[in-house]
């Protein structure tokens, strides 16, 4: 064997490598504030442009045209205000799922239930969530959207909105009924539950 050079293997691939006597072993000098031999760390590269502000308002104003004010998930109709764009696939971090083919109008309350859950997990909890996303989430990518199909067997898939007409502007609900204005023929202040 040479003296002037060193055997190592490579503990990933099993192959072994030659290096010259004398040279360091490694790239970047480990911990230490940096100092003349230490790189800027390497940018990650993104699969797609990150999203800005502006193109979230964007998205959301293409959703809010194409279906209205309605959510993906449950189908309710809420005021354009308090409506919110939530991420198909959590982001978790990743600016790569902040894309339109990843974003639905969905309501405050949905958006929470879901939160970073995978979406499979959120959409077997509740068939009616299948069932909505399949309407609303055409425009999703690819694979979620095929992925919606294997949950809706071919008969039992609903028909596909044709634009926003059949999504009515949400009206105020003003206050909740009591149970005395919901069933006036329970006038005698008996328990509304039944026994």
């Amino acid at each position: 064997m040479d003296a002037s050079h060193d055997d190592s293997v490579d503990p990933m691939t099993g192959s072994t490598k030659k290096k010259a006597a004398g040279t360091r072993r490694g790239g970047r000098r480990r911990g230490g504030k940096g100092g003349p031999k230490a790189s800027a760390p390497k940018q990650p590269t993104l699969t797609s442009v990150p999203t800005g502000r502006a193109a979230y308002v964007d998205t959301r104003k293409w959703l809010l045209k194409q279906h209205g004010p309605v959510c993906a998930y449950c189908e309710r109709i809420v005021p354009e205000r308090t409506i919110t764009l939530d991420h198909v696939t959590p982001r978790k971090g990743l600016t790569a799922y902040d894309r339109r083919d990843n974003l639905v109008l969905s309501c405050k309350t949905c958006n929470s239930a879901k939160a970073d859950k995978p979406i499979l997990s959120f959409l077997l909890g509740n068939r009616a969530r299948v069932v909505a996303l399949y309407k609303y989430g055409q425009h999703l990518s690819h694979q979620l959207v095929e992925m919606v199909k294997d949950l809706l067997p071919p008969d039992q898939r609903p028909p596909l909105p044709t634009g926003p007409a059949h999504a009515r502007k949400a009206k105020p609900q003003g206050r909740r009924r009591s149970w005395r204005e919901l069933y006036p023929q329970d006038r005698d202040d008996a328990d509304p539950y039944l026994d």
